[in-house]
């Protein structure tokens, strides 16, 4: 008999399991390197965990972190409502297809409407077929453009 799925907001008591999320993240976007050669000092980490307006969710199976889901809080200025960004989120390949990641966006669907979130939103990039099958049966697809605008350093040419 397998133990359930556990899935939990983490906070700043939480980093160890935000490191392990981390190397999730990296493994199944295949950029590890990204996601942990230049971790975030745990003081850093500490202050985001408390932040109101950062949401982190991970999943448990038997105490080890398989998933995880980065979320914000934007508020907004032409009314007083706010929206929820999905930043990140990942499964361990092999935990895969067995509910985590609609488990991981329920939760975030709990919060959001704690906190008075009118819509929570996600991009999917083309050709990732899972995560479109995954957000088409939640949502309400839209099609629209993404570009990314470089910032330069202060001082730099």
């Amino acid at each position: 008999m397998t133990t359930p799925i556990s899935i939990r907001r983490l906070t700043s008591a939480d980093i160890a399991e935000m490191r392990a999320m981390l190397g999730v993240l990296g493994r199944a976007f295949g950029e590890i390197d990204t996601f942990t050669e230049k971790q975030p000092r745990s003081t850093y980490l500490t202050r985001l965990l408390d932040s109101e307006t950062f949401i982190t969710l991970a999943a448990f199976d038997d105490g080890h972190v398989i998933g995880g889901l980065v979320a914000y809080v934007l508020e907004k200025f032409e009314q007083e409502r706010s929206e929820i960004y999905i930043y990140d989120l990942a499964v361990e390949e092999e935990c895969r297809r067995r509910g985590v990641a609609t488990g991981l966006i329920e939760a975030l669907k709990d919060i959001a409407a704690r906190l008075g979130a009118y819509v929570i939103f996600v991009q999917a990039d083309y050709g990732d077929d899972p995560a479109i099958a995954l957000y088409t049966k939640l949502g309400i697809r839209e099609d629209v453009m993404h570009f990314d605008i470089g910032v330069a350093p202060r001082g730099a040419a």
